[in-house]
């Protein structure tokens, strides 16, 4: 788990310069291997928060769940001004988050986008339920398209009752979200295109903290 920067100090341009997209994803899977293995990285928050003050240089784009057992900077062991962070429940985007993630590549210079799902979560559950309320009606809808990628013949019941159901739903949003991204903003379809930005689906364990990648080649060869 070594790494060419010091992880104890924010992140400068000329840091941010010098990582590339494989780079990034590795540095987060070394800092999720720290935090299961108990050894995150001292930091002085404090002082990282004073050193960012003039202007941030983050090296990846998270977008993840609203879920209190998934805090993204906890479970990669990552500081003040490494990653930006899109919360919205189910992790999936709209043309808000889009335009947050345009800024965070093509004007803050983030190499990285992570779409990290996590298990046993609520919106999914709520989803693969039908569940209706309020404004939350509306926000789950966004993640029906994933229920219906999924092989319903292959599950029963089709509801949260059924673990395996909800896992398989929980992986086809995290893939269809990754797709979206690419596929709804032009401004990020060119970055991957160039190579200059990757966008990597992964999954968050909270039953462990551990989070697992998946294999989103495909979006980053730009074939879809």
């Amino acid at each position: 788990m070594d790494t060419a920067r010091n992880l104890s100090e924010a992140l400068t341009k000329d840091m941010q310069t010098s990582l590339t997209p494989a780079s990034i994803i590795q540095e987060l899977k070394d800092g999720n291997a720290r935090f299961l293995a108990g050894e995150s990285v001292e930091r002085d928050f404090l002082a990282q928060v004073k050193s960012t003050a003039g202007g941030q240089n983050p090296m990846a784009a998270i977008v993840g769940c609203i879920d209190s057992r998934v805090p993204p900077e906890i479970v990669f062991d990552l500081g003040v001004g490494d990653v930006f962070s899109a919360r919205i429940a189910g992790n999936f985007v709209n043309t808000d988050i889009l335009g947050s993630l345009e800024f965070a590549t093509a004007a803050a210079g983030s190499k990285v986008i992570v779409v990290l799902g996590h298990t046993q979560c609520g919106a999914v559950k709520g989803t693969c339920d039908n569940v209706e309320l309020g404004n939350l009606t509306s926000t789950l809808a966004n993640l029906a398209p994933a229920m219906y990628q999924v092989d319903h013949t292959q599950y029963a019941p089709l509801s949260s009752q059924n673990a395996d159901y909800v896992n398989a739903v929980t992986d086809a949003n995290i893939r269809l979200t990754t797709r979206n991204i690419v596929n709804r903003s032009a401004v990020i379809r060119d970055l991957v295109a160039e190579g200059k930005v990757v966008v990597i689906g992964a999954l968050h364990h909270v039953e462990s903290g551990e989070v697992t990648f998946l294999d989103d080649t495909e979006i980053n060869q730009n074939t879809l």
